[in-house]
């Protein structure tokens, strides 16, 4: 039997006005949570309940909606929340923008170019990743919950996927939702994703 490292849940920040809306993030600056987000963490904290497991840790990107949803959940396992430093995609120019719009113009396959004054897909899931690997040695043995934007879960997923920056923007996180992988020595397994508690 394969022996498991480290169990991360990953948990997309409840919805605010810009998710609802389809505007494209903007970093720290992102809204708190609107009354849908809230009612999706209560989901998310009643199916975490109601499963039982404990979690050695739980983590948070530093933009507003995830430190809020990372708040809601840790209040039930009577922790703090830890902020790693794993901010958003930059997106430059496409910043406050319509995703919709952006693809009308552009087309599908613009999600995967660098926007002006913006990361590349690529060098984002290379931050991704080094943040992940770093969380994993420091919890060995642990399962922990990292609650981050649906970009930064979209990544993770396609790393251990193996998908190219072109295929990732199909992998749909809507908030609230849930994703786990497992992470072994040299490889990981996604147990499950996208799971959003009714």
């Amino acid at each position: 039997m394969f022996k498991r490292i480290c169990k991360i849940t990953f948990i997309s920040h409840g919805a605010t006005v810009h998710s609802m809306a389809g505007i494209i993030g903007n970093g720290l600056k992102s809204p708190k949570l609107n009354d849908i987000g809230e009612e999706e963490l209560e989901k998310v904290c009643e199916y975490l309940k109601n499963r039982g497991v404990a979690y050695d840790n739980i983590y948070s990107c530093p933009n507003a909606c995830c430190n809020q949803s990372a708040q809601i959940i840790a209040k039930l396992f009577k922790q703090k929340p830890k902020v790693i430093e794993l901010m958003p995609r930059n997106y430059g120019e496409w910043q406050g923008l319509l995703h919709s719009d952006v693809i009308k113009e552009n087309g599908l396959e613009i999600l995967s170019k660098t926007p002006k004054d913006g990361e590349s897909l690529l060098v984002f899931n290379k931050r991704v990743v080094k943040t992940i690997k770093k969380l994993i040695t420091e919890n060995k043995g642990n399962r922990i919950i990292i609650v981050a934007t649906p970009e930064i879960i979209q990544s993770a997923l396609a790393n251990t996927l193996g998908l190219t920056p072109e295929n990732q923007h199909k992998i749909l996180i809507k908030t609230g939702s849930l994703t786990q992988i497992s992470y072994f020595e040299n490889w990981s397994s996604v147990i499950y994703s996208d799971y959003c508690p009714l």
